[in-house]
């Protein structure tokens, strides 16, 4: 029997417009969106989360061209490298062109900015264009404006529901910014500038919004603890809170019965909690879902006492501080935990505690103990390939592990890691994102190729102090299908292998190197430019130490990616960064 035409016709546009508004992966809708032309047409029309992951790669022309009806736009700028000082401060990342074009959104709601430059006229543009009807502003590690910047902010944009700044670098005249606010908003629902360090808060402009906004999150910079008292009986609704720290002439034993957290907390980060005040979080230690101890001041034993307060932790953020003995205390207590960070500590904190070191007893435990770990990533004094293979056989649900051998540790017991990493890789099949930072001789040749071969999924990676020649890079970019974006730093590759490889691998749009073996006329890259590739080179170049004693040396850079526009035009005068072309 022949098939009615009716349902030969296949899928209407009409069902497919239905459909793909349950499409949220963006990879998903990009295939989707290379079907056919009416579903690139459909996606462009019912698309409303757009992620730039590199400004350079599109202009806001071509983005308003495609996704006119877009409500979210998130646009990260500088390189990663940027949060460790290794990309000079004017490389680029202005927000001033997105900014301009965003009245032409007609439904654009929310905007997130990472690792950018933003003025205060930007920010008073922003305010005038979509002022009444941004609900969402986040800056987060951006730059380049003040306080009367967000003084057009707090005055304008009043169905504001999250406005973050989290780690920004702020120019701080005065708090007016807060306090219009506190006067102007009714709705704010997340409040957070924490690391910011803004010190002009009126701690009543912050009882208003507790007592008139239904607040969910507030991370604030080193606030006075028993200041905040009143916010904390205001915010009833509050489930997440960071920042605070305690006055050292006030005694402990007054403290503790004055300050009481919302019922519903369920994350906490108060900066430089010590000894005597980490009581305050024992009678809602069983609540939290997730505790940031990166800025405490708490050693090894302290750390055990308060995540044994802690059974139902999901989030866990501390300093390398905590110690085997207090891996083996969330191994013990914390079955819940899904995510682990453990950033380097202070030299001296860690020096004044010996048990203070992560190493491969720790992390075996760790993986013997939390089958539920999603995430890890820590800084380690020495690590085994036993300990990376039982990472791979127990912790199955791993998607995202990071790993720092420390320098200036000499006591690492088995070098290369070779077997490791292998058994690592084929067990943990989940793996999206990957970052092996070791030291000279942790990973041959042989081993570099094992991290090609059996990373199938791994869309980025950073490699630090790995392989041993150009056929270790050659033979990692045979694999690795799905790699977008790679990092590598003080590795023994030569401008031609690191070419070579990146034209290799099929799916890369971002390249970042530091510490390689650079050719004498630089032309060794050219095969790269045959691939759409927009390079940018960063001279070698030392800085002086903050103390004035002695020098600090940044090998030169190699920033390259694929780019839909061509070369950008906004290089630093200084000559600092330059476009990679042929004579």
């Amino acid at each position: 029997m022949e098939t009615p035409a009716r349902y030969r016709r296949g899928m209407s546009d009409e069902i497919m417009e239905c459909v793909i508004t349950y499409v949220t992966d963006p990879r998903d809708r990009a295939a989707i969106s290379l079907v056919c032309r009416r579903w690139y047409e459909i996606d462009a029309l019912t698309r409303k989360h757009v992620t730039i992951a590199f400004c350079y790669t599109s202009t806001p022309d071509r983005l308003l061209n495609r996704f006119r009806h877009i409500e979210v736009l998130k646009l990260k700028g500088k390189p990663r490298a940027a949060m460790f000082n290794l990309i000079p401060e004017n490389w680029g990342g202005y927000v001033t062109p997105w900014i301009n074009i965003a009245d032409s959104f007609p439904r654009l709601k929310s905007l997130h900015f990472r690792r950018m430059i933003i003025t205060d006229a930007d920010l008073e543009t922003l305010a005038a264009l979509k002022g009444r009807v941004l609900e969402s502003l986040t800056l987060e590690k951006c730059s380049g404006y003040s306080t009367d910047g967000l003084l057009h902010i707090g005055r304008s944009c009043r169905s504001l529901r999250t406005l973050i700044m989290e780690e920004c670098s702020i120019e701080e005249l005065n708090g007016d910014w807060l306090h219009e606010v506190a006067l102007n908003n009714t709705v704010l629902e997340t409040l957070n500038f924490y690391l910011s360090w803004l010190d002009k808060i009126n701690v009543k402009d912050l009882e208003l919004i507790a007592s008139t906004c239904p607040l969910v999150s507030l991370k604030v910079c080193d606030c006075e603890m028993t200041n905040l008292i009143t916010i904390f009986q205001s915010a009833t609704t509050l489930e997440e809170f960071g920042g605070g720290s305690f006055n050292e002439t006030v005694e402990p034993e007054e403290v503790y019965p004055t300050i009481t957290f919302p019922t519903r907390l369920r994350s906490l980060c108060i900066t430089y909690l010590g000894r005597n005040e980490m009581q305050i979080i024992f009678p809602v230690g069983h609540l939290l879902k997730k505790l940031d101890l990166v800025y405490a001041l708490l050693g090894t034993e302290d750390h055990c006492k308060l995540i044994q307060r802690c059974p139902n932790l999901e989030v866990l953020e501390t300093t390398n501080v905590l110690g085997d003995n207090g891996l083996d205390m969330i191994s013990l207590t914390c079955k819940k935990l899904k995510r682990l960070r453990i950033e380097r500590g202070a030299d001296e904190q860690v020096m004044e505690d010996a048990e203070g070191v992560i190493t491969q007893r720790g992390m075996i435990s760790l993986s013997l103990g939390c089958r539920e770990l999603e995430y890890i990533a820590f800084y380690a004094s020495d690590i085994t390939n036993e300990a990376l293979e039982s990472i791979g056989s127990n912790l199955k649900n791993l998607s995202d592990f990071r790993l720092v051998i420390l320098d200036g540790e000499e006591n690492v017991t088995d070098l290369p890691l070779d077997k490791g990493v292998r058994a690592l890789l084929l067990g943990c099949q989940k793996l999206r994102r990957l970052a092996f930072y070791l030291r000279r001789g942790g990973l041959t040749d042989l081993g570099l190729s094992y991290v090609g071969l059996y990373s199938q999924h791994v869309r980025w990676m950073l490699l630090g102090y790995v392989g041993e020649s150009d056929e270790g890079i050659l033979q990692f970019s045979r694999g690795c299908p799905n790699l977008e974006r790679l990092e590598l730093r003080c590795c023994p590759f030569s401008e031609r292998a690191i070419a070579q490889a990146a034209s290799d691998l099929r799916s890369l749009k971002y390249l970042w190197v530091q510490g390689y073996n650079p050719s004498p006329t630089g032309f060794d890259l050219s095969p790269m430019l045959s691939s759409s590739w927009n390079i940018e080179l960063i001279p070698a170049r030392r800085e002086a130490l903050d103390d004035g004693v002695g020098q600090i040396e940044y090998p030169a850079q190699i920033i390259a990616y694929r780019s839909l526009v061509g070369h950008r035009t906004d290089f630093p005068d200084d000559r600092s960064v330059v476009p990679f072309t042929l004579p």
